[in-house]
């Protein structure tokens, strides 16, 4: 029993630490370094927040494909191409390109900070 008080929290420990930890094979960009890729035609960019937030403020390159339907609607993207993914802050955009990974997509990147960033 007395190892039951070690091992529930450092499963715990874990679990946290592989959700807020950068996921191995996908690139995190600043807003800043975005603002140069935006121009790069070879990159498809997606936003995976709710339409509602898409609409109230986006990036004109960016396609709204919300994270509930990312693993759906992977197939209309293109897994040769790089994918850039942004959400508000971070957290749902680095969900969804471990999502793409999963999928397959080869070269992903989130963009750290989100729309929280974006100026």
């Amino acid at each position: 029993m007395e190892y039951m008080n070690i091992l529930i929290p450092a499963l715990l420990f874990l679990f946290l630490v592989q959700r807020l930890l950068p996921t191995k094979g996908i690139r995190q960009i600043t807003t800043k370094e975005l603002k140069n890729e935006l121009k790069d035609n070879n990159k498809q960019f997606i936003d995976v927040r709710t339409p509602g937030e898409y609409k109230g403020n986006h990036i004109k390159n960016f396609k709204n494909i919300p994270l509930h339907e990312l693993s759906k609607k992977a197939n209309e993207l293109s897994k040769e191409k790089e994918v850039v993914v942004i959400c508000q802050s971070g957290m749902r955009s680095n969900k969804g390109s471990k999502i793409l990974k999963k999928l397959g997509f080869k070269n992903v990147t989130n963009v750290k900070g989100g729309m929280s960033a974006w100026n």
